[in-house]
């Protein structure tokens, strides 16, 4: 049964807006008089911090956490927007307000609202989960140290967000919670180091497997491993061989394995995968939210163009389309034999996207839909389809990575089969140990290439291509980079967005990134 279940249980929970200083929740009873009534309302709680990564409020579709539009502002629509649609893959043609800014990666300002929800959504995750922490060590409710450790994961996963993002912020804990006076600004390096004690901390006790939407073992070895496989952006120091160690558990040490056809991953029942590690849970009934994959399946269908029952939608939005920077990663791509890349819409839509704004330039991405793999399910106005954040063909792409660039304990063959097992499960051709380690012939990396085969759409793009130095500057364009049909250099500062006005309007102690 999905966690999401006992949600609607403690819709009363927490309410209210947020700022980057402080959040207290207004409730009818405090957390600890609410665990000294009844022990097993953590769970419904800890339901509510997991779900403050999908859902926009505690009162359905409608409702917002924050004193931010419901519909545009949950957390993973901010990690689709900002590090899908920046990158050069995924365009969005609705224009409002910001979203050009991020389709063409120009003109960033630290007015943007899309940059502002993203912010506003990590500093309304980190204080429930200090307020909660601040609370644990006084009640007793059962497994009392693997529920600490989950908080400790939900703070540490919205902290690895501020770090890729923004690069720097507040570091807010339990220590400090309720604090009146402004935190002090910390830097990319001290959120790092915070985020990688957390996580060294709680790997040995979560559990391996737990509850399905829960963090586990292989979720914190997922977000170390991510952590490190970009600490040379983060901090300025290489860490490919602690990348490979945490990779590696991921694949030998946990219950995954890969699932046997692609598309079952991102259908309506791919809660029943063996593959996803760490999923953002979507329920049509229990957890509508316009900002879970709702938003990507029907903001990547259009009735005047695509089948909406197909997919299992009875909306269309017509608003993302992938560009040839995506499709073109598939060789031959009108005859090419990878699934992968069978999923995109093609009917009534043109190859080259010379207008972003116009619906039929560029294909619409159809890798996720709201219809069940296997057997039947009927149309709805929302998504039930999970969003697989973490998952095990990621953890073999990361250690092929890491071996290519030569970390210890790694070697080419092993990272050759891991590769070959992505490919080949999407019926696309092996590969060797020579074409690891060179280009393809656009001229980028081949485990690059096929990150952007594999996991584009998923919120990795952005930072991957900033972790290979092709996200700004000339050498890698793409369309509508910088504004321009062919894409044009964009400067070092956009490898980070600006710190919103309004967050630096509630701290003094914060400053702008460089540039903005």
């Amino acid at each position: 049964m999905k966690l999401l279940t006992s949600f609607v249980v403690f819709i009363t929970l927490f309410t209210g807006c947020t700022n980057d200083l402080d959040t207290k929740p207004e409730i009818e009873l405090t957390l600890e008089e609410l665990l000294a009534e009844d022990p097993q309302a953590v769970e419904g709680i800890l339901s509510r911090l997991y779900g403050s990564f999908a859902l926009s409020g505690a009162n359905g579709s409608g409702s917002s956490d924050i004193s931010d539009d419901a519909g545009e502002s949950p957390f993973l629509r901010g990690i689709v927007n900002l590090q899908d649609f920046a990158a050069d893959a995924m365009k969005n043609r609705w224009g409002d307000n910001g979203l050009d800014q991020l389709t063409t990666t120009s003109n960033w300002t630290s007015e943007n609202k899309f940059f502002r929800y993203l912010y506003n959504r990590i500093f309304f995750t980190i204080p429930q989960c200090n307020n909660l922490l601040s609370i644990l060590p006084n009640v007793e409710v059962g497994e009392k140290e693997v529920i600490i450790s989950e908080v400790r994961f939900i703070r540490a996963l919205a902290n690895f967000y501020l770090i890729d993002v923004f690069g720097k912020g507040v570091l807010a804990t339990e220590e400090n919670y309720g604090q009146t006076e402004p935190l002090p600004q910390a830097t990319r390096l001290e959120l790092f180091n915070f985020v990688e004690s957390e996580l060294l901390a709680i790997e040995p006790i979560l559990l391996t497997t737990n509850t399905y939407g829960r963090a586990t073992k292989g979720a914190a070895q997922m977000l170390l491993a991510k952590l490190y496989l970009n600490a040379e952006v983060y901090t300025g120091n290489a860490q490919y061989d602690n990348a490979a160690i945490y990779a590696n558990k991921v694949i030998t040490e946990g219950p995954y394995t890969l699932a046997t056809d692609f598309v079952s991953i991102f259908s309506g029942d791919n809660n029943t995968s063996t593959e996803i590690i760490f999923p953002l849970i979507a329920d049509a009934q229990v957890s509508q939210s316009f900002g879970n994959t709702t938003y990507i399946i029907n903001g990547s269908l259009n009735a005047d163009t695509t089948p909406l029952a197909q997919f299992g939608a009875t909306e269309g939005w017509g608003g993302h389309r992938s560009s040839k920077s995506w499709y073109g990663l598939y060789r031959n791509f009108n005859i090419s034999t990878d699934v992968r890349a069978s999923l995109f819409w093609t009917n009534g839509h043109n190859y080259e996207m010379n207008d972003y704004k116009e619906w039929t330039d560029g294909y619409p991405s159809i890798k996720f839909r709201n219809t069940n793999f296997t057997g039947s399910s009927d149309p709805s106005s929302f998504s039930s389809t999970d969003f697989p954040l973490f998952r095990l063909a990621d953890a073999y792409l990361m250690y092929a990575e890491c071996a290519v660039r030569g970390a210890a304990d790694t070697d080419i063959t092993t990272a050759v089969g891991y590769v070959n097992d992505v490919r080949e499960r999407s019926n696309a051709s092996p590969i060797t140990a020579v074409d690891i380690q060179n280009n393809e012939s656009n001229g980028l990396p081949f485990i690059l290439n096929e990150r952007g085969r594999e996991l584009n759409l998923e919120g990795h793009r952005r930072t991957d291509l900033i972790r290979y130095g092709v996200f700004t500057g000339s050498t890698y364009l793409w369309p509508w980079k910088g504004g321009s049909i062919d894409g044009t250099s964009i400067p070092d500062t956009y490898n980070v967005y600006p710190i919103p006005s309004s967050a630096l309007q509630a701290n003094p102690n914060l400053t702008q990134n460089p540039g903005y």
